[in-house]
C-alpha cells in the first residue's frame, strides 16, 4: 500500500503536536518512527488509523483519502502497554485469536501462526496468565490474521526482556521481508539492530527529519 502524508499538523486544543510532516511510505517500506515522550508519535499513527481526525493536511492510501477510505483490514496494529492487558472472564488464546478477527480465520491458519511464533503450545492458556513476551506474540498474530499490508507497531518491546525482543525484531524483519509494509515507533536510543529503509525522527519543538537507512541487509 502507498501511503502518502501531505502537510500534516495535529493540534490538541492550542497544543501543536505535528506541525507540516510530509513523508511517502511506499509498499514494503520498514518506516521506524522514533522519539521522546511527547514528540507526537503515538499520534501520528492515530491520525493514519482514523482515530484522530484530520483537519489540517491530507492522507491518502493508494490515492484515497482517508476521510473516504473504509478498508482498515488492511492495516494490522498492535498498540503499547500489552502487559496491561486484562479480560475480567476466562479467555483462552485461541478463542482470542478465533474471535477477534474482522475476517474469519480458519483454525490453520492461526495455529500455523503460533507455530511459527513459537508459542503453540500456551493455545490453550488462559490470556492472562501469559508473560508479556508470550502476549506481544499473541497480539501480533491477531494483528495478522487479516493478512494485512500494512503492520503498524507502537512501542512494541517496551515490557519485554532482551530474549524476546531479539526474537521480535528477526520476526518483524521476516515478514517485512515478505512484503509487509511495518511502522514502529520507538523511543530506544539504538535501532542498528533493526532492518529499518527509512527513519522518521520526532522533536519536541514540534520538528521532524527524514533519513534512509543505506546499510545492507542482515
Amino acid at each position: 500500500m502507498l501511503i502518502e502524508i501531505r502537510n500534516l499538523s495535529f493540534a490538541y486544543g492550542h497544543k501543536t503536536v505535528i506541525n507540516g510532516l510530509s513523508h511517502t511510505i511506499n509498499p514494503g517500506d520498514y518506516l521506524v518512527i522514533k522519539g521522546k515522550n511527547g514528540t507526537g508519535k503515538t499520534t501520528l499513527i492515530k491520525c493514519l488509523l482514523g482515530i484522530n481526525p484530520i483537519k489540517t493536511g491530507m492522507v491518502f492510501f493508494n490515492g484515497q483519502d482517508i476521510n473516504s477510505y473504509n478498508n482498515w483490514p488492511k492495516f494490522g496494529y498492535v498498540s503499547q502497554n500489552l502487559d496491561n492487558f486484562n479480560y475480567e472472564f476466562p479467555l483462552t488464546v485461541e478463542e482470542l485469536l478465533k474471535f477477534s478477527t474482522v475476517t474469519k480465520a480458519s483454525k490453520q491458519n492461526y495455529l500455523k501462526l503460533l507455530d511459527q511464533m513459537g508459542i503453540l503450545d500456551i493455545v490453550k492458556q488462559n490470556i492472562n496468565s501469559l508473560s508479556g513476551g508470550q502476549l506481544q506474540r499473541v497480539f501480533i498474530i491477531r494483528a495478522m490474521l487479516n493478512n494485512p499490508e500494512v503492520l503498524i507497531l507502537d512501542e512494541p518491546t517496551a515490557s519485554i526482556d532482551k530474549q524476546n525482543t531479539d526474537f521480535f525484531y528477526q520476526t518483524i524483519n521476516e515478514l517485512n521481508k515478505q512484503g509487509i509494509t511495518v511502522i514502529l515507533i520507538t523511543h530506544t536510543e539504538s535501532i542498528s539492530h533493526i532492518n529499518y529503509t527509512h527513519l522518521l525522527t520526532m522533536y519536541l519543538d514540534k520538528t521532524s527529519e527524514i533519513s534512509v537507512n543505506n546499510k545492507e541487509d542482515n
